[in-house]
């Protein structure tokens, strides 16, 4: 099989997985009203690789797959690969304004970028550096639609899970048999898990410590595996007309806690089992976070620039765009926009050819500066948008079909804006209103600050892996020792 169309996509999820939403399971995933618009916007997404003004972007060819695969699939070579993978995650990220982040290409590229350290499997064993590979090829060939789930419940945050009440509550290894891992127990926040074909596991943060080896397991499951339930949070999704809600009408990812009851994962799909040491170094020596961030920041670009120009256009309904107080918060803005811009630039300016496999890396720095920034960058974004609208974003019309009512001339005089029409304007307030006052723009603002774990250990761990530390301490001791 080469890229699916956004039909082969639906037509695929009609496989008997067991969701269940509000108590009730769910019967075809791709028609159920609360996920319906995400799965038709995850749809758009791959019939756009066959939209002749983007399938060259969207799609690559290596020699070792005939037909083509999803652009996110392929490993890069050199800086120009890496270009053309930019503008394939922008034309996702514009697709959805940036909204949706588990957009197919996320999981692509981070399989990818584990297939590409295979020798870190090996590690283990050379059946496990087998198996990453195998399964790469798997879901590249037949372009499926991964997620993943990471995280454990969260219980009592000062014990590890093996001293936890109940040992047994997070995700762990109940049996070795000669046909695989026998798996029970829980994990969280697999965003888009309802309407996946596979589910990759692996546990973040990687912090193991002995005693933790039952839980320490990476391994992917179709989403329909026998005694795996997914149970959803309640929707986002405004079913309203899209005219009343842009957004939330179209790109709310369903959030959803994975429930694993004896299921089995065959050992062509385990690919790390037992070894804390290995477990731990994993996030790192793979070298998926160059290959996963530089989508991460690229996706952060296109969503901050969506904000930033509807900023501009606020302004410019309301007639403040040239206030000099205004002006400064829409400088602030794109200042901020720039800088994310930046970091993924210089990351592929940056990037060097892995001697062991041959891959072209973004450099990482810019990329982690991006992850770090991106947690403060977009709240302070919406912020601006509930300082330019004002108590305008809570005076909107009921829907948008009231310009079409016996009151729309009333409406039309009462919302008029500086040099638009008074629907334009609510258009823009609506749009403005679902970013910065429903639970579809609350759920993005916490999204987006907890993107890439918590932030503190995240820059945490910048400033002990930060590669020009040593240039800059020379630099310092050189200055006082001439003093």
């Amino acid at each position: 099989m080469s890229v699916r169309t956004g039909d082969q996509f639906k037509a695929g999820l009609d496989d008997g997985r067991e969701v269940w939403y509000g108590g009730e399971r769910v019967g075809n995933v791709a028609t159920f009203p609360e996920f319906r618009a995400a799965v038709e916007s995850l749809a758009g997404l791959y019939d756009l690789q066959h939209d002749p003004t983007c399938r060259d972007v969207l799609v690559a060819h290596p020699q070792d797959f005939s037909d083509g695969i999803a652009r996110a699939f392929e490993l890069p070579r050199n800086v120009d690969d890496l270009r053309l993978k930019r503008e394939a995650y922008a034309l996702f990220a514009r697709a959805t304004c940036g909204m949706m982040g588990r957009s197919p290409d996320f999981l692509n590229v981070m399989l990818a970028a584990l297939a590409a350290k295979r020798a870190f499997f090996a590690e283990l064993s050379e059946e496990r550096a087998a198996a990453i590979e195998a399964y790469y090829r798997y879901v590249a060939s037949n372009d499926l639609f991964m997620t993943h789930a990471l995280l454990d419940p969260q219980l009592d945050k000062s014990l590890l899970r093996h001293e936890q009440a109940d040992p047994d509550i997070p995700l762990k290894v109940t049996a070795e048999t000669q046909d695989g891992l026998i798996l029970n127990g829980i994990k969280r926040i697999a965003t888009a898990a309802p309407y996946a074909d596979e589910l990759l596991v692996w546990p973040f943060p990687p912090t193991f410590r002995p005693g933790e080896e039952a839980y320490a397991t990476v391994f992917a499951v179709p989403m329909n595996t026998p005694g795996l339930k997914t149970l959803c949070r309640a929707s986002f999704a405004n079913l309203d007309d899209i005219a009343d809600h842009p957004l939330s009408a179209r790109f709310d990812e369903m959030d959803a806690t994975v429930v694993f009851k004896e299921v089995l994962v065959p050992w062509d799909r385990v690919f790390l089992h037992g070894d804390i040491e290995l477990l731990n170094r994993m996030y790192a020596d793979s070298r998926m976070r160059e290959l996963t961030a530089h989508q991460t920041n690229v996706r952060l670009e296109v969503k901050l620039g969506f904000v930033y120009g509807l900023l501009n256009r606020l302004a410019e309904a309301l007639g403040i765009a040239a206030r000099p107080d205004v002006a400064e918060l829409l400088g602030e803005a794109a200042v901020r926009l720039e800088v994310i811009r930046s970091t993924v630039r210089a990351a592929e300016q940056q990037a060097t050819v892995d001697p062991g496999n041959g891959i072209c890396y973004p450099y990482l720095p810019p990329l982690q500066a991006g992850r770090a920034l991106g947690p403060v960058y977009y709240p302070e974004l919406v912020r601006m948008l509930r300082v330019i609208g004002g108590g305008g974003l809570v005076q909107q019309p009921l829907t948008m079909r009231e310009f079409d009512s016996p009151v729309a001339a009333d409406l039309e005089r009462s919302l008029r804006g500086a040099h638009i029409s008074g629907e334009q304007k609510a258009q823009l307030m609506k749009l403005a209103w679902d970013l910065c006052g429903t639970e579809f723009g609350a759920r993005h603002e916490l999204y987006e600050m907890n993107y890439a774990g918590e932030r503190r250990m995240l820059v945490a761990g910048i400033q002990r892996e930060f590669l020009r530390k040593q240039e800059y301490l020379d630099y310092i001791d050189e200055f006082v020792e001439a003093l």
